[in-house]
């Protein structure tokens, strides 16, 4: 449904309207504007269907305009990739205005998502920060995690950034061992997902624990346990991956003889 090739050449299109990490609702209930004449001040997107689509970003977003994540919750999955781009790129041109190289203007180029810096030639794409996010097993038993700012009685797998110079699978032990105490045996990639808050890229993996004996950090983790696929806490949502690596050992544990 999603093409990426940029509509460069088109002067009109769907709408995305963007400002404060909130879109706009459209007439229909869902985010895409109905298609009209596209401003120099929006920038193309991608291919929603077939037609082209521009995002325009504002100064100040309305009272009822949905966060990602509430945007998230009201559709379907098919269009978490529209949403995750919108978001991703409307973070990008909100922060990179400037070049990070000598501080002038920067203007946008339309043949690709870059800024470019006429002063200096700096170019500057679209951050993309990679993280591992991983569901740790003993058995049929889960490890789940809450963070500080989870809402009330939800839980979650475990996840953080990959260091400068680090490989995913090393991240995954070290976060592990920081972040409850425990070291893992065998670890397995699960897939990947664009996480736009702001502009993370999850690398979702199995790790299987040597030990059940945790010890929290207490910072990054408030509390975290082992629990029963028969007797779980409330779940992250179905669109996360963190949800479909939960999902997927649930299956696993089922279908065993």
């Amino acid at each position: 449904m999603l093409r990426r090739d940029l509509p460069v050449g088109a002067a009109s299109g769907y709408v995305i309207r963007l400002a404060e990490g909130r879109i706009a609702p459209a007439p229909d209930g869902g985010f895409l504007q109905p298609a009209r004449p596209w401003t120099p001040e929006m920038q193309p997107l991608c291919y929603w269907n077939d037609a082209p689509v521009a995002l325009s970003l504002e100064e100040r977003a309305g009272d009822t305009w949905p966060d990602g994540r509430g945007w998230l919750g009201q559709l379907p999955e098919s269009w978490f990739a529209l949403l995750a781009t919108a978001l991703q790129v409307g973070a990008w041109l909100r922060d990179h205005r400037f070049c990070g190289r000598c501080g002038a203007p920067a203007s946008r180029l339309d043949a690709e998502f870059a800024m470019h810096c006429q002063r200096c030639g700096h170019r500057n794409y679209p951050r993309i920060s990679p993280c591992i996010i991983t569901l740790v097993t003993h058995g049929e038993s889960l490890l789940l995690a809450r963070s500080p700012r989870f809402a009330p009685g939800r839980y979650s797998t475990l996840a953080g950034f990959i260091e400068p110079g680090e490989a995913a699978e090393e991240a995954v032990r070290r976060e592990i061992f920081e972040e409850v105490g425990l070291t893992v045996g065998r670890v397995r990639y699960f897939k990947s997902q664009a996480w736009p808050f702001p502009h993370a890229l999850m690398l979702g993996y199995f790790a299987e624990a040597a030990s059940r004996r945790i010890r929290i950090d207490g910072v990054e983790i408030s509390d975290a346990a082992w629990f029963s696929p028969r007797r779980l806490p409330q779940l992250p949502p179905l669109y996360s991956i963190s949800r479909a690596l939960i999902e997927t050992h649930l299956n696993e544990v089922r279908a065993a003889p």
